[in-house]
């Protein structure tokens, strides 16, 4: 007769397998990882202060368990993450702003440990899904007015609009208060507008289908804060599936090609300039 095993041998028992497993994926990821980007962890946080907020070891460790334990995969590939990695490797700790949650949200997170990393998610669902997962993320549940069967008249339309235009919509208040302007985004949470935001992420909202709110509005946002930013430095903007028609037409038009300095597989990286007070543009267009 098979004696029963102690319940807490039991759980022991369990506990040491998940261990091993563990060290096991751990090892296997450390191995066919891209050496670069392993081995750069350190310095991500070497030049955080020590009055920095948060646990920085904590949140690097919890995103470490997160990925070598799951089988989901990120949502951009290992070259696309690469080229955000470095920019955040060298402003890190800094304030970064990401347009939509998914399975690399921790990710992003961890790696600006000790600053301040906001997401924005318009799905209501998946934004209770992954917050459930994952509480300690900085999210907020946002709306959008746009939507991506209106992407031609919106890109045509707003040189006509003067609450749309560059120099009378750089900065904060060409959005929070610019509901004239239908890019602008308005309503979003206080801290956004409050912030002076280093790194932009836009990989949401939804952009595949004719209802679907459509990147537009992040995309011409994100060049606002840009050309508005008050303090010293330029802002760095990184636009996911360029592939696709309205991503790419809107990123050429309100980031624009002379600030485009990387791109790799479906990513492009722009750094725009603030806005100088002595300026001149022909008043319709950013570029």
């Amino acid at each position: 007769m098979t004696r029963a095993v102690p319940q807490r041998a039991l759980v022991l028992a369990t506990a040491a397998a998940i261990l091993v497993a563990g060290a096991i994926l751990l090892s296997n990821f450390l191995r066919n990882a891209d050496r670069g980007l392993v081995c750069s962890f350190p310095p991500v946080f070497s030049h955080i202060s020590s009055g920095s907020s948060g646990d920085v070891k904590g949140e690097l460790a919890e995103a470490l368990l997160y990925y070598v334990t799951t089988p989901q995969i990120p949502q951009q590939s290992r070259a696309e993450i690469r080229l955000t990695f470095d920019v955040l490797r060298r402003r890190s700790p800094c304030n970064f702003l990401v347009f939509g949650l998914g399975r690399d949200s921790q990710m992003w997170a961890a790696l600006n440990a000790g600053g301040t990393t906001v997401f924005l998610e318009d799905d209501k669902e998946w934004y209770e899904l992954v917050l459930k997962d994952n509480p300690f993320l900085r999210a907020h549940y946002v709306k959008y007015r746009t939507r991506v069967d209106e992407a031609g008249k919106l890109l045509t339309g707003y040189r006509a609009e003067p609450e749309c235009r560059p120099g009378q919509a750089d900065g904060i208040a060409g959005l929070q208060h610019n509901g004239g302007c239908p890019l602008a985004l308005v309503g979003l949470p206080q801290e956004i507008y409050e912030r002076e935001w280093d790194v932009v992420m836009i990989d949401a909202p939804k952009g595949y289908f004719p209802s679907a709110p459509g990147r537009m509005a992040a995309i011409y946002s994100a060049a606002v804060m840009g050309r508005g930013r008050r303090g010293e430095g330029e802002t760095d903007v990184f636009l996911h599936n360029v592939d696709r028609k309205v991503e790419k037409a809107f990123g050429l038009e309100f980031l624009c090609q002379k600030n485009r300095v990387g791109a790799t597989g479906r990513l492009w990286h722009f750094r725009i300039p603030k806005a100088r007070p002595n300026e001149t543009t022909s008043g319709t267009t950013f570029c």
